[in-house]
């Protein structure tokens, strides 16, 4: 099966099935759950290629009102204090 292909159908589909969806958490949730009904066929670990493909296609085509920048899961720096 070409994931390519599959990841272009659901990104193309993603604003009927992610009608009101904002976080990227529930995204990721209704993507799996779309990739469950229309290509159960697909092995797990082609699910999860899908799945990270159609996320970067949305981020990158800014799905989310925003775009997405830097590294979400780093802790801030500790801000510098004045002696």
């Amino acid at each position: 099966m070409n994931l390519a292909a599959i990841i272009a159908e659901l990104a193309d589909q993603a604003e009927e099935f992610l009608e009101g969806v904002t976080d990227r958490a529930q995204a990721r949730a209704a993507i799996v759950e779309q990739i469950n009904l229309d290509y159960f066929t697909l092995h797990p670990t082609d699910r999860t290629k899908v799945t990270a493909g159609v996320m970067a296609t949305l981020e990158a085509e800014e799905f989310f009102g925003t775009e997405f920048v830097g590294d979400p899961f780093k802790d801030d720096p500790e801000p510098e204090h004045d002696a």
